[in-house]
């Protein structure tokens, strides 16, 4: 085979390898895509938790269209109810706390409760000890924990500040202003707590 003939040989070599390594390529990023399209449609998903087999209601107020400070919105909800109850619940029942933004500049802040749930709730800002992480405070023989040094809540229906608690389908808030530190943002009605509804707000210094 003279040398000419070799080359032409080695270059379509080349070609089918190629095609073959592009081919396989091609195969493995195409099941990329798929992946993450499935992940994503997931139900449920609330800020990128996965908050799956939770029922909202719908909304019928809402907060004033301009409170001061930065604002927080706090979802509260129920998982598995499907019609609107009081605010006391069994031990083990699944309930959510979710706030968005989790960490927030220092300084006037408000929070919006809105309640997409089906029982009544509540959110009441709590200071975390150093070291301490949410979720670790014992509830009482009432169900509830000590609100000690609590900075302020967000309990009244359709308004601002204290009251008898956010119904179904209604939206609380109340403005605080809040020294740089860690917080917990907690329902405290009988078992909410233990129940899972806190989670831990960031307060940086800006």
């Amino acid at each position: 085979m003279n040398r000419a003939m070799v080359t032409v040989a080695l270059a379509a070599l080349g070609g089918v390898c190629a095609v073959a390594v592009a081919g396989c390529g091609g195969t493995s990023q195409q099941s990329r895509p798929g992946m993450m399209a499935s992940q994503q449609s997931r139900p449920g998903m609330m800020g990128g938790s996965g908050d799956t087999g939770y029922h909202y209601s719908h909304l019928t107020c809402s907060p004033p269209s301009s409170l001061p400070g930065r604002t927080v919105r706090v979802t509260l909800a129920d998982m598995g109810m499907t019609q609107m109850m009081g605010g006391t619940a069994p031990l083990g029942a699944q309930m959510m706390l979710r706030a968005n933004p989790a960490t927030v500049a220092a300084g006037e802040i408000s929070l919006v409760a809105e309640n997409m749930g089906w029982r009544t709730h509540e959110l009441v800002i709590l200071p975390l000890p150093a070291g301490s992480p949410a979720g670790q405070r014992v509830p009482g023989p009432d169900g509830k924990v000590d609100e000690s040094g609590s900075m302020g809540e967000a309990s009244a229906r359709c308004a601002a500040g204290s009251g008898e608690g956010i119904s179904a389908g209604a939206v609380g808030w109340t403005t605080v202003t809040l020294p740089p530190g860690r917080y917990e943002l907690v329902c405290n009605l009988t078992n909410h707590y233990a129940d899972g509804m806190r989670q831990e707000l960031d307060v940086t210094n800006g």
